[in-house]
């Protein structure tokens, strides 16, 4: 059985990818663009905790989207399925999430990494001045960085995720009720987690001013 045949057996349609080695290389192109990010990250935030003397960053975790996934985004969007299309249309391919201990820090870890001259700001949204009806918070940044290969030059497209701890507690439980249970959610439910949201973002603003008081008093 040839390449072409594992694909149809799979499910894969052809022309998405065409061949295994297409995966491969996608596999290969995203993690070089996340490893590059994730570098960046943590030298901002070793930077970061030499002059502040705290690290603002909690963790960061990265994930490579799967075929599936890629496949059902662009049939939601009437995109045809094909691997050049998905390379110029679906830019959350290579996703990163950075929890942050303050929303400050979200936001100075943002202005950071605008300022690297590497690094092409392709879509901002701030979801935290501006949260979803849902209540989800989050500061979402796409960036197109390059990665230099042994003949060419190709720019990848990766999402980076910034919440604080709390907000990511939320979005992550609000994301498992609403898409990993088959019962629905009701209208008060989804009420009730859009106030659990507020609460939260309330607790956030409240514990970066108490945070500002303390180094105040040093």
């Amino acid at each position: 059985m040839n390449e072409t045949e594992n694909l149809e057996v799979s499910g894969i349609p052809l022309g998405f990818p065409t061949s295994f080695a297409q995966i491969k290389e996608m596999t290969m192109l995203y993690s070089c663009a996340m490893r590059e990010i994730c570098t960046k990250l943590e030298n901002l935030s070793q930077e970061f905790e030499l002059k502040e003397a705290r690290n603002p960053i909690q963790h960061i975790n990265h994930r490579l989207k799967k075929t599936e996934s890629i496949r059902n985004k662009m049939l939601q969007r009437g995109l045809p399925l094909e691997y050049e299309v998905m390379r110029d249309e679906i830019t959350d391919i290579g996703g990163i999430r950075v929890i942050c201990s303050y929303i400050n820090d979200i936001y100075a870890i943002a202005n950071m990494l605008k300022q690297q001259d590497d690094l092409l700001i392709v879509r901002e949204k701030d979801y935290i001045s501006n949260p979803k009806k849902n209540g989800y918070r989050s500061y979402h940044l796409i960036v197109a960085i390059p990665i230099f290969l042994s003949s060419e030059k190709q720019i990848i497209p990766v999402e980076i995720q910034m919440r604080t701890i709390a907000m990511d507690f939320w979005a992550s439980l609000e994301h498992q009720l609403r898409y990993k249970t088959t019962a629905s959610v009701s209208d008060s439910t989804r009420k009730r987690l859009t106030n659990i949201a507020q609460d939260i973002f309330n607790a956030d603003v409240e514990m970066q001013q108490i945070y500002e008081e303390i180094i105040a008093m040093e």
